[in-house]
């Protein structure tokens, strides 16, 4: 047993300091990003903002929405071979879809069939558990790598720099980083593992760009200025749920109660997605997600551009002409409170 004394630190724990700044406004601001990927030599232009491969979010639906903002999307691994076969071959910029799977066998020879048939139109791949540290994980990045070399691979999820470097050597481009720290993941709760996630972001991403990599910091984001610390922590992409659950291009129906329209939000691994995919939780482990009803919010463009502006604006408080620069310019404080919450916390 270790006790680490290090503090460690969340989004709400801190603050962004503002800096001098010469930018007049912020259109100004420059969110694209430019990558060239350590292993698959790609080069990826965009903005670096992923919606999470659940099956509520990582739909082509919000595919079609997000990359006419130049924003990515990692498609949950449910849909049939056939459907992602016609996607991915017509898909025109490569970076606004991944492809996701586990670590299965079956996982791999899905994968392998959709390629083969869709004449390798795939170029980005996230291979996604629970729990980056096992060593089944790691050899799968290597086979996958191994089989396939032109491909830009995004693994995890992790939370600290020593399996972020081995993963990146394993042949990861990105790596993914969070434990617990998701709207609907109660792996803390159930397990007691975790990690805060501005520290594990930090932390990560010191590792991997020693080494050539990024990471994705996945998970944790509430509020746009969450997604402003994590790319002034270090973060290369940002990944959420969420903050896009709830939306016309979400799967799932429309329900009704007492005049108000929900949508259905679930963590992957809780007792609502093991009953719908495979069918039930087995006997041998526990639920580690939670099912909630997010009040309707209609089409996703106006989330997006609430987003958008707001790490817009962090850019201009701090003087970043280019989100690249957000990182070098910024300066965490700790703080007790947030916001002023007299009339509530909206």
């Amino acid at each position: 047993m270790h006790i680490e004394e290090n503090l460690k630190l969340d989004f709400k724990d801190v603050l962004i300091r503002p800096k001098r700044s010469t930018l007049t406004s912020r259109s100004q601001v420059e969110l694209q990003r430019e990558f060239v990927f350590h292993h698959s030599r790609k080069t990826y232009h965009g903005i670096p903002i992923i919606a999470a491969n659940m099956d509520s979010t990582g739909t082509m639906e919000m595919a079609a929405a997000m990359g006419k903002h130049g924003l990515s999307v990692a498609l949950h691994k449910h849909y049939e071979e056939q459907e992602l076969i016609d996607y991915f071959s017509q898909l025109q910029n490569k970076s606004t879809g991944f492809y996701s799977m586990g670590i299965t066998q079956t996982d791999f020879d899905k994968f392998s069939a959709v390629m083969a048939k869709a004449q390798n139109a795939i170029e980005y791949v996230c291979i996604d558990v629970a729990n980056g540290y096992t060593e089944g994980f790691i050899n799968f990045v290597k086979k996958v790598r191994s089989a396939y070399p032109h491909l830009t691979i995004m693994a995890g999820n992790v939370v600290t720099g020593d399996i972020t470097e081995e993963l990146i050597l394993a042949g990861a481009d990105i790596v993914k980083v969070g434990i617990g720290p998701g709207s609907v993941c109660t792996t803390r709760k159930m397990t007691g593992v975790g990690y805060p996630q501005l520290s594990a972001v930090i932390e990560c991403a010191d590792a991997a760009h020693g080494l050539g990599g990024q990471i994705c910091a996945d998970g944790g984001c509430v509020v746009p200025g969450d997604l402003a610390k994590a790319f002034g922590g270090g973060a290369d992409f940002i990944m959420l749920g969420g903050m896009l659950a709830g939306h016309d291009e979400c799967a799932g129906d429309l329900i009704e109660r007492d005049g108000q329209q929900f949508k259905r939000f679930y963590g992957m691994s809780s007792r609502a997605a093991m009953d719908k995919y495979a069918g039930g939780v087995a006997k041998y482990r526990a639920s580690e997600g939670k099912e909630v009803l997010l009040p309707y919010r209609g089409a996703v463009e106006a989330s997006l551009l609430d987003i958008l502006g707001g790490v817009r604006s962090a850019c201009t408080y701090v003087g970043a002409h280019k989100l690249k620069e957000l990182t070098k310019r910024t300066t965490f404080i700790r703080v007790t409170q947030q916001l002023n919450e007299v009339f509530g916390k909206s």
